[in-house]
């Protein structure tokens, strides 16, 4: 088949009709029967060859290819699907049917892909069939997670102008311990060695930084250093954390119905979450009032960890600040100050360098001391000229190390 070919265009799109015919005909579930809509465009494609041999009809070019275009359309997400299976490409989003975008690398491309209204629609559709989410006019916002672990977002047409936006952020696991990340260039072995025996001691981590800046993959890889022994209860938005641990509860949101009812948020969640006799809590994304609920609970000796969209390490505790006020009106900053001071002992700040790779800017440990308002801090890594160094801070409770039986000076090198 030649790309722009009518024929091409229209045998493909009978054949589509055919196999969705037999999807609908055998009883199968597409997006989790992919392998019997495989065997069914086979089938189809090979009936359509031994026809073209009577002349009745022309054979098809490539069978393999049309096949995979097949399944991508009946089964998959249609002209997105190679982008989704492409390692490369980390993030896709729709801003019209004509733009379609990828991030390769930390950088953005407009694709040739052209959809029309309708395709985009059955997309959306389709994708959140499988996630028990919708999307309509009374809920016009969605966050939904894909088969694949991808994390798809859509803004409905009216709250975005002219069409609805759809953004879908590939789940790609290049990392899953602090190892992997030293062998990506985020981290230094020191680094990595002082996080890892931060975690083991139970220590409060925040993972901070911008939009795709590896937030998430941090968090994954400190949860790997937990010991086995403890039992993990995570709370997120949609399922975004993934790693091996055999002792974990993992929660997300939900929606409200149809009736405006029966929805979880992610306060609920972090409050339920004590309820479970957990050792240690994760919480995927702090934005709003839970924040409150975090802090309450590393205050009462609870370790944990969780990830903010900040700038920089200072701004991730002032973030952390801010958000309990949410709460209500009975939280003031002069309790919130103090308890951020006390419950947080680590910030690690990630971020995107000129050429989109990831990496650690700054690791800063919190003292739990407080002036005029100002929670100090101080900077135990720092990204300079020479990469990410040892600077001259130390971290808070030596004795949660000692009793993990970590020496946390030689960890850092530091004369005991």
């Amino acid at each position: 088949m030649t790309v722009g070919d009518p024929y091409a265009a229209a045998l493909v799109d009978d054949l589509d009709a055919q196999v969705r015919d037999a999807v609908r005909r055998e009883g199968v579930d597409p997006q989790l029967e992919v392998a019997r809509v495989r065997h069914l465009a086979e089938h189809v494609v090979r009936v359509h060859d031994e026809r073209s041999l009577t002349g009745t009809v022309l054979p098809v070019a490539d069978p393999k290819e049309v096949v995979g275009e097949l399944v991508a359309r009946v089964a998959g997400f249609g002209p997105l699907q190679r982008f989704l299976e492409d390692p490369d490409v980390e993030e896709v989003w729709i801003n019209h049917p004509s733009r379609v975008f990828v991030a390769r690398n930390g950088r953005h491309e407009l694709t040739n892909v052209i959809l029309s209204r309708s395709q985009v629609q059955e997309l959306v559709e389709r994708m959140l069939k499988s996630s028990g989410r919708r999307i309509d006019l009374s809920q016009p916002f969605v966050d939904a997670m894909l088969p694949q672990g991808h994390r798809l977002h859509v803004v409905l047409e009216g709250i975005s102008r002219d069409f609805s936006a759809v953004n879908i952020r590939k789940f790609v696991l290049r990392a899953a311990r602090l190892d992997d990340l030293v062998g990506l260039g985020s981290l230094t072995p020191q680094a990595a060695r002082f996080l890892e025996a931060s975690v083991q001691a139970g220590l409060n981590i925040v993972v901070a930084g911008g939009t795709q800046a590896g937030k998430t993959t941090l968090l994954n890889c400190l949860a790997a250093a937990i010991p086995g022994g403890d039992r993990i209860v995570s709370a997120e938005e949609v399922f975004e954390l993934g790693f091996q641990h055999a002792d974990w509860v993992a929660m997300q949101t939900r929606q409200a119905g149809l009736e405006g009812t029966g929805e979880v948020n992610l306060r609920d969640l972090v409050r339920e979450a004590l309820r479970m006799r957990p050792t240690r809590i994760i919480v995927g994304e702090v934005r709003s009032a839970e924040c409150l609920d975090l802090l309450l609970a590393l205050n009462s000796g609870l370790p944990g960890m969780a990830t903010i969209h900040a700038n920089s390490a200072r701004e991730a505790l002032v973030k952390l600040c801010t958000l309990p006020l949410l709460a209500g009106e009975n939280i003031s900053a002069k309790f919130v100050v103090p308890t951020v001071a006390a419950s947080v002992d680590v910030v690690v700040h990630l971020g995107v360098d000129g050429q989109g790779v990831r990496r650690v800017n700054e690791v800063v440990a919190v003292p739990g001391r407080v002036e005029n308002d100002i929670i100090e801090t101080e900077q135990v890594f720092l990204r300079g000229a020479d990469g990410l160094v040892r600077a001259h801070g130390m971290p808070p409770r030596l004795e949660a190390f000692a009793r993990a039986g970590i020496d946390v000076h030689t960890v850092l090198g530091e004369p005991g």
